[in-house]
């Protein structure tokens, strides 16, 4: 939070100058302009005092909300591609690894395989796009085509095996995130 530029805004919005605000607090106009261009934080009992003078109090000031983003764009997209995994990685949700669930898109080529994830906490969900796949969970294994999906709890080593001749591309999500 910039508090200088938020003190600044409020200032305008009660259409003060920062001589006025200044004198409400028996401040000097020169240490608004400072606190404005954060070139000095007040200290708090000087902080309430103009914010008392601007017409609201600490708790109402520090408390914003943040729209949270909802719709993400192809520029919101992190790969990571790397030929020598056999496998690249498209995180769809930007920072998805603070949320209780990521999804991920996976290309995983010819012949290769994702790497071995150990047993841990969560479920995995995914549905194959495109191509073939073979999951391994456990000592289990199961053949996937395009069109159908998977879903199983993460209590068991698992991973995703290409082992046809053509790529596989595979919306994979895991809870909590774990890529």
């Amino acid at each position: 939070m910039n508090i200088g530029e938020k003190i600044k805004r409020l200032r305008t919005l009660n259409n003060l100058t920062q001589d006025e605000l200044a004198k409400r607090c028996d401040l000097t106009k020169g240490f608004i302009s400072q606190i404005e261009r954060n070139l000095t934080s007040p200290s708090i009992a000087t902080l309430m005092d103009i914010l008392e003078a601007l017409g609201t109090d600490i708790r109402n000031f520090f408390n914003e909300e943040v729209e949270e983003k909802i719709v993400f764009t192809k520029n919101d997209i992190y790969d990571l591609i790397d030929e020598n995994l056999g496998y690249s990685i498209s995180w769809l949700i930007p920072n998805a690894q603070k949320n209780a669930m990521e999804p991920i898109l996976l290309t995983l080529l010819p012949n290769s395989k994702t790497k071995i994830d150990a047993p841990h906490e969560g479920e995995e969900f995914g549905y194959i796009l495109k191509g073939r796949v073979i999951l391994h969970v456990g000592k289990q294994s199961y053949k996937i085509k395009n069109g159908e999906s998977f879903y199983f709890k993460s209590n068991k080593t698992h991973y995703l095996e290409n082992s046809y001749n053509k790529p596989a591309t595979v919306l994979w999500i895991s809870t909590p995130p774990t890529f």
